[in-house]
């Protein structure tokens, strides 16, 4: 799953360097696994690739005499790459990862938007159990965005994340100081969104949705040395976080929201770009180990699966 994530940075770094067919650097993350590209997702402002549809590709596994499609391997991926610090793609990059830092939220960028539509077409292609979204860095926190987007609506696709942002990062940046808050304030006025109007975007034809679904649990994979994504690893006692935002505002009515965490078991502190790399994830001498699952917060992020808006619950209750 790493590597088709960096099967769509190489798309997008391919496009910029005007590579052909015969000399293009993403196919060779796809072949050896026997998928095959299918759609490019672009970003509308600067025509970018942020994600790609992968599908198996059962002509090229029959001609290695690949008979059957391996157990696990999902019929189709949506893989969404993070940022990637390039003259074309920079601006637009960073918008979405302060987008994320200011409001905790992506539901308001146009590849939300793109990555939800992409995600349920192919749900309805081949069936949510045929299809995973993985994603890396900002592209995980789309990926968890959207994955459970599709949750709410009782459609649980399987989710794999690298390295995904944690919530912790807006918090620790709007606690900085009053200088630091006076600009960070004047930057989001001219340069990003009003909350009014993020929310508005998020809330637009979203559906209702019922107590008592199904759960739905991404997978996290997370490398303690990465302050972006260590977060997640702080236990969630049972105490109600100050931090939760608006969208998550209630408890979970009973519900246990969780997530399968797997911790890099490198021993001692790597920098950071080492820690935060997506390489590290097809390293030969990787290795996992399962971490505690009632993260602080991904119960944070998930509890609105469980539970009703205050005005929905009021009116259950009278029922």
């Amino acid at each position: 799953m790493a590597c088709f994530v960096q099967a769509v940075y190489l798309l997008e770094i391919d496009r910029q360097e005007n590579r052909t067919a015969e000399n293009a650097l993403a196919p060779k993350w796809l072949i050896p696994f026997k998928y095959k590209l299918i759609e490019t997702l672009n970003d509308e402002r600067d025509g970018s690739i942020f994600g790609a549809i992968l599908e198996w590709d059962r002509s090229a596994a029959l001609a290695d005499f690949v008979l059957i499609r391996p157990s696990g391997a999902p019929r189709a991926v949506l893989a969404l790459r993070g940022t990637l610090l390039k003259s074309q793609t920079m601006r637009r990059d960073i918008e979405d990862d302060l987008r994320f830092l200011t409001w905790e939220s992506l539901k308001g960028s146009v590849r939300f938007n793109a990555a939800l539509k992409a995600l349920k077409s192919i749900a309805n292609k081949y069936g949510s159990n045929n299809v995973c979204v993985v994603g890396h860095s900002l592209g995980a926190g789309f990926a968890l965005q959207v994955g459970k987007a599709l949750a709410k609506e009782g459609i649980h696709i399987e989710a794999h994340l690298f390295n995904p942002p944690s919530v912790s990062l807006a918090m620790s940046l709007r606690n900085i100081g009053e200088k630091a808050g006076f600009a960070w304030k004047r930057f989001k006025s001219s340069m990003l969104p009003t909350n009014t109007d993020t929310e508005t975007s998020c809330n637009e034809n979203m559906p209702s949705f019922r107590i008592g679904l199904k759960q739905w649990v991404p997978h996290l994979y997370i490398n303690n040395s990465d302050y972006i994504c260590c977060s997640y690893t702080d236990q969630d006692n049972g105490l109600q976080d100050r931090r939760a935002d608006k969208e998550n505002a209630k408890p979970t009515n009973g519900h246990f929201a969780g997530a399968k965490l797997f911790l890099s078991s490198n021993k001692g502190k790597q920098k950071f770009l080492e820690a935060h790399g997506l390489e590290q994830w097809w390293s030969d001498n990787l290795e996992l180990q399962m971490a505690i699952s009632n993260s602080k917060l991904i119960t944070q992020q998930l509890k609105s699966l469980y539970t009703l808006p205050a005005s929905q619950l009021t009116q259950a209750k009278r029922q």
